[in-house]
Formats: C-alpha cells, structure tokens, sequence
C-alpha cells in the first residue's frame, strides 16, 4: 500500500511528472522492445535514449570508454555526484510477440527482449528526467550522471566503465532492473564472472585422404572440454562453468585449422573466479599439448560480484512503500495466470506486495556487469515490478509481457523509485555521507581492483554479424511514433 502521506514536495513534482508523461514511457518502453538490438549492437536504442535526454538538458557524451553504444550524461554541477545505469540489451533466438501466451517470433530466429532490458532502459531515462525537473524547479544542489551500458548479457561495459575512471568522482549509484515485484537487499547479492574466448590455431588437411597431416584445432576445444567436465567436480560449491563453440569448423572434409570455444566461469568472490580461470587455461594447454597446435585466449570481460550497499538499500526501501505496487487490472492478472500455466510454473498471477527489505542478501549465481560499480561506490540494486512472477529470464514467456500495460504500469512505478531515490540523495547530503560510512565498514579488509588487463578493449564487433542478418526484417516492426517528455 502506497503512503505518500509525508512526501517532499520534489518528489510530488517528480511523481507528477512521471504520471503526466505515462504514454511517453510506454511509447519509449515499445520502441526499445522491437529494437530488439543484442550487445554491442544496441545503435537504435542508445540513439533514441540520447536524444530524449538531451532533449530534457542532459549535456550528452558518446561513446565513452570504447563503447559506441555507451553513453554519459550529465545534469547539474558540484557535490554530490549521484549515478544512475543500467542496460538495454536483448538475447538471441528470442524474438517474441507480445501479450501472446505462446511461443510466438515477431521475426522467426531473431533476437528479442526475454528479461526486459528495454524496461530497464525506459525507467533509466524517465526516472533521470522526473529527478532532474525536480533538481532544477527546486534548486538541488549536485551533479546527477546517467550511463547507459551496452551488452550486459555479455558482462562487457561497466567493468570497462569503472577501469577507465568513469566512476571516480561519483558518490553514490543506483541501478533500476526489471522484476516481478519491488524488492531490494543488501550485502551479496550476485556472482562474478569472468567471460573468455579460447581460440585454438592448428592446420588443415584432407580429413579423408592425409588426415595425420593436419593439426586439428577442433580436437583441442573437444578435449578442453573434457578436461573441464573432469574439473568440474573439483570446483567450489559455488564455481560454476559455462560454453558454447562457436567455430568448430567449416566442413567435415577439412580438418579445422581454427576453432573458438567461449566460457564463462563464475564464482562467489571475484578472487574465486579468477582460480577457475586460471585452471581453465592451464587445462587449454594441455588440450593444446595433445593436438600439437596453439592456443590464445581473449578475456572479454570479468566481473566483481554485485553488492548492495545497506543505507542506500533502506533508501530505496522507504521509496517503495511510499510510490506503492502498481494497480493491476482483472485482464492484466488473467494474462499473467495464463502464463504462468503455460509456462508450468506456479499460478499466483501479479505481485501486490511490497516485501521488505532483505538483508544480508542471499547471494545468486546469476552475475551483472554493474558488480565493479559496487566495490568503487555505495550502490543499490533497485528491482521493480514489470514482468510476471515465476517465469524464467531468457526464455520466450519472459518477453510476453514486456510490450504490454503490465510492463508500462512497472515502468512508471520504477521510475518513481528511482527518481524519489535520486532525488533524496540530493536534498538530504547525510543520506551519502552515511552510505559512504557504511561503504567503508562493509569493504573493510577488501582490496579493490579490476580484473581486466589495462590495455584490453571491448569486443566492439561482438554480435554484429546476427544483427546485420536479422535488422532489415526486425525495422518493419519498428514502433514509428517518437515519445515526447513534456
């Protein structure tokens, strides 16, 4: 139950200004859905979410650390420096029509939202929006920054972000991702993860005719393979591994001279990930050894575990009780139980509640690039109710609701939070200097640092190839109407 009974008048302001502009979100929120754009890839979406800031007197940069989907903007000047970012990626294969209880593509074998980073998106521009009419109509002294952060699914860009200095002279962040219901949490909240590429280089030959000629670089990603299945018993109970090839040849005539296998590896602790990691090399090595060819590794990205900072965690806490769980419709209920028996999961239809702070969280194995952001400042992980309880992320059912009232209904909602949140920081300079307090204490003993080489750069290439095949058919379904924020 909502309780505005105390609200600040910048909050009312901001709250007014994000149900005024409800079409605008929900128009926002459907363009970046038939975008549809995977990591690295997402040229429509950030073009779009740059504009709309510019456009409400966000000074813009591009591109930021190599990322040309990457972006910084900017509203105000001076102390404190609130942070706000999240991603707007979508998956392959998941292409998916919305309010559709079925498996349904929009463009068969295409790539769509299937957890709801466009949500994410859409609240990372309103609720920046809604703070900052806020922030200039009252004054607020301080400096509010909005990334946008290409290719989570890929773990790629805050890690990049937070290496390359992006982050230094921020005092607090937050992060809006989609859920099933308000919630947040503080202490661990998810795994690191470190993403690598491991190309073997051998030679060709007739596979038929002079087999023992050739030096067969699929043999190598086979039997690192096997090697790591035997190490898999051996891991940490919270060590996880996993891969997919993607170059295992060109046809079975021709032994492979190269051939790529792409692992993650994941652990509790970033130092956890890191062993794994170094054990999955040396077992490359020996998988090279028995094939006679070579090996070199690509590390794409390696992520901190993601933790929540327990001050900002009751900020946002107090904001969820106040903006209140969305008002569901009978029809919007009727769609999520059709689902969720669909999907064989359990059939509760929509969250109404607003749980209570968690804390000290319990920790996932799922990972999220935002983790480095959360051992260089105090951060919050704020969850909100857009999509439907008990339906697995990456999988068709996930994007049934994401172009649909339940997911505008969320977006609003989320973007209350986070701009109410925003918007304490920056009225009341204790809320920072506490959760900085706090930061300390929960860090003690911990050493910082970033898992990427220094000289390494993002994968800019990554998913071009799949976009570039499957773009021309996704633009027919392109929403043509621009949202406009007044």
């Amino acid at each position: 139950m909502a309780d505005q009974t105390n609200t600040a008048p910048e909050k009312a302001l901001a709250f007014d200004y994000v149900d005024r502009n409800a079409e605008a979100i929900a128009l926002l929120n459907d363009s970046i859905f038939y975008f549809g754009e995977l990591g690295m890839q997402e040229v429509e979406t950030a073009k779009l979410m740059t504009e709309l800031l510019e456009d409400g007197g966000f000074k813009v940069e591009r591109g930021i650390a190599g990322f040309p989907t990457g972006f910084c903007a900017t509203y105000g000047s001076g102390s404190p420096v609130v942070a706000i970012h999240t991603e707007y990626d979508s998956n392959p294969d998941n292409s998916q029509k919305p309010g559709v209880v079925e498996a349904a593509s929009i463009v068969e074998g295409a790539p769509g939202h299937c957890e709801g980073h466009n949500v994410n998106g859409t609240v990372l521009v309103a609720g920046a929006l809604a703070a900052k009419a806020a922030m200039e109509k009252y004054g607020l002294k301080g400096t509010l920054k909005v990334f946008g952060a290409p290719a989570e699914e890929q773990l790629v860009s805050r890690p990049y972000f937070v290496r390359d200095g992006w982050f230094d002279d921020v005092d607090v962040a937050l992060t809006p991702h989609i859920g099933s219901e308000f919630g947040v949490g503080y202490g661990l909240i998810q795994s690191a993860l470190i993403s690598a590429v491991f190309t073997f280089h051998g030679e060709t030959a007739h596979a038929g005719v002079a087999p023992w000629k050739g030096r067969d670089a699929l043999d190598a990603v086979v039997l690192m393979d096997v090697g790591m299945a035997e190490y898999r018993e051996h891991l940490i109970p919270t060590g996880q591994c996993q891969r997919v090839i993607t170059n295992g040849g060109n046809q079975p005539n021709v032994i492979p001279k190269t051939a790529a296998v792409w692992w993650y590896f994941r652990a509790s602790t970033a130092e956890g990930a890191m062993s794994v990691y170094e054990r999955a090399k040396k077992i490359a090595e020996g998988a090279a050894l028995m094939t006679n060819t070579t090996y070199d590794v690509d590390l794409q990205s390696a992520v901190w575990p993601v933790r929540g900072n327990q001050t900002m965690a009751e900020l946002v806490q107090a904001e969820y009780e106040r903006v209140g769980a969305p008002d569901w419709t009978r029809e919007e209920d009727d769609l999520a139980r059709a689902l969720q028996e669909k999907a064989k999961a359990k059939v509760e239809g929509l969250s109404r509640t607003v749980f209570r702070m968690k804390g000290p969280a319990t920790q996932k194995t799922a990972a999220n690039d935002a983790g480095d952001v959360s051992w260089k400042v105090p951060m919050v992980k704020i969850y909100f109710p857009a999509n439907i309880p008990n339906i697995s992320f990456h999988h068709w059912a996930a994007g049934v609701a994401l172009a649909t009232s339940i997911a505008h209904k969320g977006a609003v909602a989320g973007s209350k939070v986070l701009a109410g949140s925003v918007i304490e920081c920056f009225r009341n300079p204790q809320v920072v200097a506490d959760a900085k307090a706090t930061f300390a204490k929960e860090l003690e003993g911990t050493n910082y640092f970033s898992m990427l080489p220094p000289d390494q750069k993002p994968p800019a290439d990554l998913n071009r190839a799949m976009m570039e095949k499957f773009r021309p058919q996704m633009r027919e379904h392109y929403i043509k109407e621009r949202p406009k924020f007044v």
